[in-house]
Formats: structure tokens, C-alpha cells, sequence
């Protein structure tokens, strides 16, 4: 990855109100950062520490179904955390699951700038862009996440809602029609808390007064194609009900 977009949108002025987001959609590392190599295996750059796992190919049979727009990254979370608000200390991971990240624990304030310049604002722009297309514009973020951090518990869940205490309109319904289903183990703001001060929802959900959802899916379950359609398949009608029921 050179000069080109930090960023890819599919199916941009399609009629849906949804908007399907995917923060960590690729592992890709531009060649001027590092050299394009953080120091890390290939094997790490593979794991869930450098992106979510089948996310995107979840979001675009997802964003298909819905007949909705997709913006999706294309650089790699350990790069810089487009999920994450400029001030975070985990914007530029250093250790992430045992694995220590030696391009960034040596990254100097300029080269993190040029990151945030040259891949997290635009993004970031885009994004925005996208969901003022509409005034009523809903947000589903797709991420997924590992079924063990190292030295863990395995999580028990195959589905996690994710959401903040400002506005769960649309994640507590989703949450209660997922858990009627009888073979789901659905996490409630599970494997880990829902909202961080500046992360992509409070940005361009919260902060606007958007219904959002933020959907989080094992990333075993979903790693070919067949089980990322099969999964979209299955929640997109659980969304669109929800948000009929809901009255937004």
C-alpha cells in the first residue's frame, strides 16, 4: 500500500438508511510506515491483533442484504486505531495479547501525526461524509473478536451487542431478539464494554443523535464466505425488524 485510499466504499448511494461500518476490515500496513513491517511475525499480522477477523467479508454480505452503503478501512489497527479517539493512549498499540509491537514502541510523535493525517482522518472524513448522505441515517458496525486472548477464559458467547449508556434504542431490542433465539449465546456489551470517549460510534453516532448498533461476532464463526453469508443472512432481518419495531 502505497498512496492509495485508506478507505473503501461499496454500493455509496444505495436507498437504505442503514449505514454498515468495518473499523478493522483489512491487516494492511503502507509501505511508509516501518518499511510497511511493524516487526512482527506474519503470523501475528494474521491473528485478531492486527484486524477483526471475517469482519469484512460479514459487513459486505451484510451491507448486500441490507442494501445499504459500506465504508470499510484498509489499513491495519496495530498502524493506527481508527476506533479510537486521537487522544487515546491505545491509538497506537505498543502490546497487544502478548505480542509487543516493535515499529510503534519506537514511533515518534511525527510519524504517529502523519498516520492520523494520512490514513485516520481521512477515513474518518469519509465516514461522515457518508452518514450526513441522510437525515436519518442508522449505523451498524460490524466487528468480531477472538474466541481466547492468550492465558483466558474461552468466551462462551457467539454474538456480542455492544452499546453506551447514551443511546441503546436499537441495542437493547437487538440484544432481547437475539437471546429468543435458542441457539445463541449472546453477550450483552460482552466480551468487553461498548463505548469509548471518541471511538467511531460516540463520533459519528452518538455525538449526531444516530441509532447505531455495534454488532461483534467470534471470529470462528465466520471465517470463510459461506459463513459470513450465512451469518448475514440471518441477521438482517433481525435488524430490519428491530428498527421497524423500534420507531426511529
Amino acid at each position: 500500500m502505497t498512496d492509495q485510499s485508506p478507505y473503501s466504499i461499496t454500493r455509496p448511494e444505495h436507498p437504505s438508511r442503514w449505514l454498515v461500518t468495518c473499523d478493522h476490515a483489512r491487516n494492511t500496513v503502507p509501505d511508509w510506515v516501518a518499511g510497511g513491517d511493524l516487526g512482527i511475525a506474519a503470523t501475528d499480522m494474521a491473528r485478531h491483533i492486527a484486524y477483526d477477523v471475517g469482519a469484512l467479508g460479514l459487513s459486505e454480505a451484510l451491507a448486500k442484504q441490507l442494501d445499504a452503503p459500506l465504508i470499510a478501512s484498509d489499513f491495519s489497527r496495530l498502524v493506527i486505531d481508527p476506533n479510537r479517539g486521537e487522544d487515546d493512549p491505545t491509538l497506537v498499540m505498543q502490546l497487544y495479547d502478548g505480542t509487543i509491537i516493535p515499529a510503534n514502541r519506537v514511533a515518534t510523535p511525527a510519524q504517529i501525526e502523519a498516520r492520523l493525517e494520512r490514513l485516520y482522518r481521512p477515513y474518518h472524513d469519509a465516514y461522515a461524509k457518508l452518514a450526513a448522505q441522510r437525515d436519518d441515517t442508522v449505523i451498524c458496525a460490524v466487528h468480531s473478536y477472538t474466541p481466547r486472548l492468550r492465558g483466558r477464559a474461552l468466551r462462551p458467547w457467539q454474538v456480542g451487542v455492544l452499546h453506551a449508556p447514551a443511546d441503546s434504542r436499537l441495542a437493547l431490542p437487538l440484544i432481547a431478539r437475539l437471546c429468543a433465539e435458542s441457539d445463541l449465546c449472546v453477550g450483552d456489551n460482552e466480551p468487553y464494554l461498548g463505548h469509548l470517549e471518541g471511538d467511531s460510534i460516540d463520533r459519528h453516532a452518538l455525538q449526531k443523535g444516530r441509532p447505531n448498533v455495534l454488532i461483534e461476532l467470534r471470529n470462528d464463526l465466520i471465517e470463510t464466505p459461506a459463513q459470513q453469508a450465512k451469518w448475514a443472512a440471518r441477521l438482517a432481518p433481525i435488524l430490519q425488524q428491530v428498527l421497524a419495531e423500534s420507531g426511529l
